[in-house]
This record gives C-alpha cells, structure tokens and sequence, in this order.
C-alpha cells in the first residue's frame, strides 16, 4: 500500500526533497483518497465525531499522529489525536463531555460514549524569550509549552516525520508536511529537526524512537539514532511517572522483547530499570526476562489481556529472588525475608521508575505466592486454588519452570491438581516428610488466635525452600 501511494503521490522518480535540517519540504503534500486509500469509515466514530464538532463551528480539526501512521501501514489505531486551531477553552466549549488536563502541555480529553479522543491546539515553534507559556529547564527540557501557533508550525513540532501526517475524514485528504509518506515506504524512522535539540526539549523521544522502530519495524535514521548514546542520561531528568507511562507503552508494544533488547543496544536500559542492568548480566535471569517479554508479545498479538503488574514481576522478580535468598542466608525467617526482599526491590526501583501501588500490590502477591506453591501438603493446595490472583501466579510458575529455574515437575503437578478429580486431588497431595525431609511434631499453642499457615512461614525446619533460596536453620 506505501510503495503504491508513494508512485502515486511523488512519482517513480524524486519527488519531495527531504526534510532540511528544520524538518522544512518545500510545502505540504496534499493527497487523495484515490491514492491513500483512507475513507472515512476507517476512522473511529469517536474522532469523526470530535472533528466534525469542531469544523461545525468554524475550527480545522484533523485526525493527526500515530493513527494516520497506523492506518496507512494497515494497521488498527489503538487510540486517536485530534489537532485543532481552537484553544482548550474553546474546544471545551464545544463538547458538553470533555475535560481540560495537562499542565506541561494541555489538551482536551472529548468522549462520545465509552470512546475517549484527545485534542491538543497547533502549536508554535518557538515561544517568546519572555512568555511565560513556555519554559524551559536548566537542560533544555520543556517543563512547560502553551504557545499555539498554526498547522505547519504543528507539524515541524512534532517528533518524527512519519507522525507529521494530518487526514480530515470530511475531505478524505491526507496532508504531509515532513515528507512522512516516503519515509514509511523507506521504512526509516527520522526526527524532525536537529536530533540532539530534539533530545534535550523531551528526552523521552529517544524511548519512543527505539519502541517505534521495533513495533514498526523502522530502521533509525543515523542522524537521529547519532545522539542517543551520548544523551541518555537525560533520562535522569524526566518525572519518575512519566517514565512509567512510556515503559508501559513499549512493553504492551507487542515487540516487548526487541524493545529491550534495542535498549540495550542504545544503553538506554540503565535509566529505565536499575535492577535490569544486573539481571541481564545473568544467563538464567536473562533467559526468564526474555521468555517472559516473548509470551507477553505473543498475547498482545493475540488480542489477549495483559497485566502491568505481571510483567513488571516478571521483569524484577530475580533481584528479589537474589535479595530473598541474602535475608535468608542471615537466618531471616522465610515470610519476613521475603517481605524484606520486595521491599528493597521496589524502593530502589521507585527512584527511576514511579509503579503506581494498585500494580505494586499485585507484584507483591504474585511474588509471595511462588513461596506456597513449594506447600503441597494438607489443604494448602486447595487454599491457594481460591486466591484470586492464582492464575497470574501460576503463569509466573510456568515461566520459572520452563526458564529452568525450578524443576518442572512442580508446574506439571500444579497444572494436573487444578484439572483433577477430588479423589485425584486427595492421591495427589504429598506427604509431610517429602516436603520437609523428616515429619515434625505440630506445636501446641497457648491462646490467642493460631497463625493462618497461608501467611505465615513453618516453625522450626517445616519451611520448605523455593529454588534458590537458602532456608535458615530454624525460623522459631
């Protein structure tokens, strides 16, 4: 579809020069629907909706970004933009359903239904040295950019040349300002502007060149690829939350594990995730992260859910295992020791990385969880059956098993006991003294409320090690 818009638009031969150095061609390139191949129908009914509002009251308002992208690579847009010559204000005053937000840049979030699009005003290309509505920090990152301008000043404002793609459903015409088009059909990935001045106003554009090139499949362009190496420690600079946000959006990629290995590539993954650094060092640490990184990949592509929280497990859980281990070597009763261990983890992490705590909690219990599937005595098993998070727990299971770091023959039980008969079930359970290597006489406890056996670690030598972990001589 590209390489026949591209001879339809530009010809066999040069069309369009590239982009100078501004990101300037020598004017925009308006095309047809005979020749981009986009009608209207294509485009969600959210962001026909939003345009049309807003051209009925006299703005332009186009369909703008990463969805235009999508669309002409035949891909299905995930979300959609909206860019306008109305300000905030105005486009707020057009849809009864819309909110103002942002402080950095505002935009607009307009619903129709259970569909939510974002607007943002053209913006200019350079504030005045004394408007307030831009500012910069000591680095040359925007902190704050509320100076609108028209469309071709939006245009050479925004990242890459292959998102500087504006299409108006009414018209069904595609207007191309940054050479775009030809771009994708070369298949190259390319800043608009000087990379490195790029870098410093947002140096999050160099985590989003490197998922775009590999959930695209785009080769980064060598000027725009040239800086990252030497600017990514500009990375220290952007809020801990952001960083999330956008380490999110690579991992539900459906490319999560060329993201990380091109991270690597670029040295970007040393301000990203710490504990990373040292876990890919490590073949059996590696070896589960990418494992882990495939299978999420593979459900994406699938149109299958995935859990921020899951995956964030996955990608931590061998420093917690190595620090677990640590707390148990110091005769750490197992529970505490794992409590101490995720605890470490996740505050060195939260330097780097903000994990909003409805994703922390649900690490932590699928980390805490793997210590229980070691129980397989007494009505421990059927306990853990019920817990809700048993089944994203047991898929953090199988990972461990098919990474070999844990015999399988765990896994394969946990999946033959969920499946099984009652009187299977009952067959099934092992005996104390193969879990704990000799049969131990239960305590009798004086009052008070007897310790729930799912919370709390086994007395004395009644706590069976999970790989790795070196048990204490005795926990009482």
């Amino acid at each position: 579809m590209i390489v026949n818009l591209i001879k339809k638009v530009f010809g066999r031969g040069a069309g369009a020069g590239p982009a100078t150095a501004s990101g300037r061609v020598a004017g925009p390139v308006t095309v047809g629907v005979a020749s981009h191949g986009i009608h209207r129908e294509r485009i969600s009914s959210c962001a026909r909706r939003t345009t049309e509002g807003l051209q009925a009251n006299g703005y332009k308002a186009y369909v703008v970004g990463g969805a235009v992208r999508d669309l002409l690579l035949g891909l299905e847009p995930k979300d959609y933009d909206i860019a306008t010559d109305a300000t905030p204000e105005q486009v707020h005053a057009v849809f009864r359903r819309s909110r103002i937000i942002g402080r950095r840049f505002q935009i607009v979030h307009v619903m129709f239904g259970g569909d939510l699009c974002e607007v943002s005003t053209f913006r200019a290309l350079n504030g005045g040295a004394d408007d307030g509505n831009q500012i910069k920090d000591e680095h040359g990152r925007l902190l704050r950019d509320n100076v609108f301008g028209n469309q071709e000043e939006d245009a050479l404002r925004r990242d890459f040349t292959v998102n500087a793609l504006y299409y108006d459903p009414a018209t069904e015409e595609l207007i191309d300002y940054a050479d775009g088009v030809r771009d994708l059909e070369r298949r190259v990935l390319r800043m608009i502007g000087d990379p490195a001045t790029r870098y410093r106003e947002d140096p999050v554009r160099m985590l989003r060149a490197v998922r775009l090139s590999a959930k695209l499949g785009l080769e980064i362009d060598a000027a725009t690829q040239a800086p990252i190496a030497e600017m990514s420690t500009l990375l220290q600079n952007v809020p801990a939350a952001r960083l999330f946000e956008e380490m999110l959006k690579l991992l539900l990629s459906g490319e999560a594990g060329a993201c990380i290995r091109r991270l690597r590539e670029q040295g970007l993954h040393h301000g990203m995730l710490p504990m990373l650094d040292v876990i890919l060092e490590q073949p059996q640490g590696e070896r589960f992260v990418m494992l882990a990184l495939d299978r999420t990949d593979e459900r994406i592509r699938a149109g299958k859910t995935v859990s921020p929280g899951f995956l964030f497990a996955t990608l931590l859980w061998h420093e917690v295992l190595a620090a677990w281990t640590a707390a148990r070597e110091r005769e750490v009763p197992a529970i505490p020791a794992l409590h101490e261990a995720m605890d470490q983890v996740l505050s060195v992490q939260a330097e780097k990385i903000s994990i909003p705590r409805r994703f922390g909690g649900d690490m932590k219990e699928i980390w805490l969880l793997q210590y229980r599937f070691s129980q397989r005595t007494g009505k421990r098993p059927y306990r853990l059956l019920e817990v809700e998070k048993f089944r994203a727990a047991y898929d953090f299971l199988l990972l461990r098993c098919e990474s070999g770091e844990i015999d399988p023959e765990i896994g394969e039980w946990w999946t033959r006991f969920q499946h099984a008969s009652d009187t299977e079930r009952e067959n099934m359970l092992l005996p104390p003294e193969t879990e704990d290597g000799a049969r131990k006489r239960r305590r009798r406890r004086r009052g008070g409320r007897r310790d729930s056996p799912d919370e709390s670690p086994q007395v004395d030598g009644d706590a069976p090690a999970i790989a790795g972990v070196v048990p204490a001589a005795a926990d009482s």
